[in-house]
């Protein structure tokens, strides 16, 4: 008979480089690596010859960047969805993406089985696996994590010391890392204890800390069509070349660390640092433009959207029906959200520096502190009569009732 097959999601970062061994191990199979290319750059170098070195029969690395950019971060930057207010979703969005096209490649290799690194006490793992449940819901998913003795990172060393597999980190320099274009996030070590500082001269490697920053602002300027970023200091690039530009700009000057206690799908709370540069300027230049281009009823109500979007997106529920009709409602919110913004960046700072558009809803003629003929002040009396009634019949009741 022949092998099953298994397609793995492989980062030849500590956890896959020790997986693959594993399931030759414990499996009778075959094992076949999917690296997805979404802008980590030289770490793919080295994994066509390490993954087959470790046992995999091939090796299939997909350059998926532009299908990122457009298909994911794009609708969720349009949504200015956000998890707990801080965190701009760099890894929860990448992961459908990288689980989707694992299923396709399942599916080409006539694969019974996918597998993946994430943890038991993690995200990731739901991620992957809500993904694979609405595209190929017959694939059997291996969690190794969830069934190997291992225990700790430090074990995993010990596991690929022992086999001779070659491994990114050491036990002094063990931080959990995921990096893609959007960003890169680290947790682990010294991060584990929320009353630790995060070391950001040693800690930052996409971008500089703000004391490390030019003493000088610098300036960018993004245009925006339909809520999508399209030229950036008037010239015109490309979804990835945007972000990319926008990374080296924010790394520069110190623009886009976040430090955060997030509070894990799984129950427990966890405490990490992501660079994300290129991301927090996009979202400062997109709500600056929503501002001035949308109503207030429809620019609070897609506040509100925001939320459960962002929840959505890092709970893995990607591919769920609400995320889809949301993002339906988003894509109507952003028919006038078009025109420029500019911003100024210094010191980790990301401040609006002035905004135009086409479709500005903002009338200086209505909002001056000076003389005016479009506005009758005596109108206000009767609005506020009015909008305030409820108040004074409530305050009636009470009184009438000697209720304070």
């Amino acid at each position: 008979m022949a092998k099953e097959k298994i397609v793995l999601a492989y980062s030849g970062g500590l956890d896959t480089s020790i997986i693959i061994p594993w399931l030759l191990e414990h499996h009778d199979c075959e094992v076949i690596a999917m690296a997805a290319d979404v802008g980590q750059g030289e770490e793919l170098d080295p994994l066509r010859e390490k993954a087959i070195k470790t046992g995999a029969s091939k090796i299939y690395i997909e350059d998926l960047k532009r299908e990122f950019v457009t298909d994911y971060i794009f609708p969720t930057l349009k949504a200015g969805a956000m998890y707990e207010g801080k965190y701009l979703l760099g890894t929860s969005f990448a992961r459908p993406l990288i689980a989707k096209r694992m299923v396709e490649i399942a599916k080409r290799e006539g694969a019974t089985a996918v597998a993946h690194g994430a943890t038991g006490k993690g995200n990731d793992q739901v991620r992957f696996e809500l993904t694979v449940k609405a595209l190929a819901p017959e694939l059997k998913i291996i969690a190794p994590w969830r069934t190997w003795n291992i225990r700790s990172r430090e074990e995993e060393i010990d596991y690929a010391i022992g086999h001779g597999i070659p491994i990114p980190v050491t036990k002094k320099d063990n931080y959990s890392m995921d990096r893609n274009l959007w960003h890169l996030s680290h947790e682990g070590q010294d991060l584990e204890d929320p009353a630790n500082e995060p070391q950001y001269q040693s800690l930052l490697k996409i971008m500089k800390s703000p004391e490390q920053a030019p003493d000088k602002p610098t300036y960018v300027e993004v245009e925006f069509e339909k809520g999508v970023p399209v030229r950036v200091d008037g010239k015109a690039m490309g979804p990835v070349e945007i972000i990319a530009y926008l990374n080296k700009v924010g790394g520069e000057n110190g623009v886009g660390i976040v430090d955060m206690v997030e509070n894990r799908l799984v129950g427990m709370k966890s405490r990490g640092v992501y660079e994300t540069p290129g991301g927090t300027i996009l979202y400062a230049a997109h709500r600056e433009l929503e501002a001035l281009t949308l109503d207030r009823d429809t620019l609070h109500y897609k506040d509100q959207v925001a939320l459960r979007f962002a929840e959505l997106v890092y709970y893995g529920q990607w591919f769920h029906p609400l995320r889809e009709a949301l993002s339906a409602f988003v894509d109507e919110t952003q028919k006038t959200v078009s025109g420029k913004v500019r911003l100024k960046l210094y010191k980790g700072t990301c401040l609006p520096a002035g905004a135009t558009s086409p479709f500005s809803l903002y009338s200086e003629e209505l909002s001056t502190f000076g003389a005016d003929t479009v506005y009758n002040q005596a109108d206000a009396t009767g609005f506020i009569n009015l909008f305030g009634l409820p108040l004074k019949v409530v305050s009636g009741m009470k009184k009438k009732n000697g209720l304070k």
